[in-house]
């Protein structure tokens, strides 16, 4: 029999997670703000729980995937929450993106509670959620994480084991804020060779071809070049991962500048905008 899997949040990111649990054979039970967003998953063969303590108490393996700090600890400690409820040897993954300290307060409420618990950010976007494709960052016990492979495997190409309980999150956080950068910076070099009159494609194809060539240019360039954001990790999420590391930053002592200065440019974009953008809507400073 396979364990009953449990998903708080379906969003983006979350729902394609749990369509993936569902169709490998898993029994799932699902929790959103938005019951509507449950709706393709409940016509797929998932339950609907009424709460999220509902769901946690339906669970042998619990996985959480919102958006900030203050809705994960709503959904754990808020009213019918879902910490009261965990079943004790259960386990608990949270693929949110959020801070170490955060990660390290719910392992630590977990253990009380002989729950086994991973932080579990992952990267690779909507679509590497719909494929099955996406990357974990693992803090946690490593027999924990061997136990939980098999759910994982269902969601994810490749997971990293990389240290104690927040170790996943700081992780996460230090590769968003190169991301940011990244994206960030090219959208900056678009806007000086089209100021210069040229066209920016003939610096994409240059990068290319050149050390500078990554798998963001890959996804993003075509973004910046045609000005379409769909989302696929919107520029809110970005300018909030932007903020957890400069709060880190800050408890460690480690001056982050570029980042500090990447977040003002996010935080411009964010201010302007009305509608749920992609990061690389990063690019509209520039088209203002």
């Amino acid at each position: 029999m396979k364990p009953a899997v449990g998903v708080i949040g379906l969003g983006l990111m979350g729902r394609p997670m749990g369509m993936n649990i569902l169709k490998a054979g898993y029994p799932l039970t699902v929790w959103n703000r938005t019951a509507s967003r449950a709706d393709e998953l409940v016509a797929a063969g998932a339950k609907l729980a009424p709460s999220p303590h509902e769901v946690a108490a339906a669970s042998d393996f619990l996985i959480t995937m919102v958006s900030d700090p203050p809705a994960l600890e709503e959904i754990l400690w808020g009213e019918r929450g879902a910490m009261a409820a965990l079943k004790r040897g259960s386990i608990y993954m949270d693929s949110s993106t959020v801070s170490p300290a955060l990660a390290r307060k719910i392992a630590a409420a977990c253990a009380e509670r002989d729950v086994k618990f991973l932080d579990a950010p992952v990267t690779g976007g909507d679509w590497g959620a719909r494929k099955g494709e996406l990357v974990f960052m693992i803090g946690g016990d490593a027999e924990t994480l061997k136990e939980a492979e098999p759910v994982i495997g269902v969601m994810g190409k490749k997971w990293f084991h990389l240290g104690p309980n927040g170790a996943g999150q700081t992780i996460k956080l230090a590769m968003n804020a190169i991301l940011a950068l990244q994206v960030g910076a090219l959208a900056e070099a678009i806007a000086l060779v089209r100021r210069s009159g040229l066209q920016a494609e003939k610096l994409v194809e240059v990068l290319q071809s050149s050390m500078a060539r990554s798998g963001v240019l890959d996804v993003k360039a075509p973004n910046l070049l045609k000005g379409e954001y769909v989302p696929s990790f919107s520029l809110r999420l970005m300018h909030k991962d932007l903020g957890l590391a400069l709060d880190l930053a800050n408890q460690l002592g480690v001056p982050l500048p570029a980042t500090a200065a990447a977040r003002e440019t996010y935080s411009a974009v964010k201010g302007a905008s009305q509608e749920d953008l992609d990061y690389s809507a990063v690019m509209k400073f520039w088209n203002r």
